[in-house]
């Protein structure tokens, strides 16, 4: 067995897991219980409070097959953790959840590979995600083209921003995202 590193071995897999992040889980459980998901959300707060976490949390509860987990199921946006799409997920081999590092892919050209890959449908599921952390790295002609595709996504795809600079991000992104501020934990 292979060492894992301690923040990936106790990450939460759950919102129910999540510690100091209520206010986003309730909040997304409830659009799930309602069946209003979004079709892009940003996750903002400072290093470390648990935003790719909460994405990739998200990204399974889009994406799990299980009956129970679909918005008029048993439990709304609480995936199974056993579907062959959670366990993808879980293991990082999803080819329907794209991670994307906003620093190192920040150019046109890399959000235009976007813009093409969003036409198609997913392998398995109803759902594709689009996970970009950092994204407050874009360039301003990325921010533009990722804009065309934000005003008008596919119902297919779904946008999960993560950054810790939401200010650097252009008010027309901004307008078309259901923003979440992760807050840091206190002690108590």
């Amino acid at each position: 067995m292979s060492y894992v590193v301690l923040a990936r071995k106790y990450r939460p897999r759950q919102f129910q897991e999540l510690v100091g992040q209520q206010h986003v889980a309730t909040t997304l459980l409830n659009a799930f219980k309602q069946n209003k998901i979004g079709q892009a959300y940003l996750l903002t707060g400072t290093r470390g409070v648990g935003k790719t976490t909460v994405a990739r949390i998200l990204a399974k509860a889009l994406r799990c097959e299980s009956p129970d987990a679909q918005p008029g199921g048993k439990h709304p946006g609480v995936s199974c953790d056993k579907c062959p799409s959670c366990v993808e997920i879980n293991n990082g081999s999803s080819l329907d959840v794209l991670e994307i590092d906003g620093a190192s892919n920040n150019g046109v050209e890399n959000v235009r590979e976007i813009r093409e890959q969003v036409k198609f449908l997913p392998s398995r599921g109803r759902v594709k995600v689009y996970i970009i952390d950092e994204v407050h790295m874009l360039t301003n002609a990325a921010f533009n083209a990722l804009l065309k595709t934000l005003e008008e996504p596919p119902a297919h795809v779904t946008f999960i921003l993560a950054t810790t600079e939401s200010h650097k991000i252009p008010a027309t992104i901004l307008s078309r995202c259901q923003r979440y501020e992760l807050k840091r934990l206190t002690h108590r």
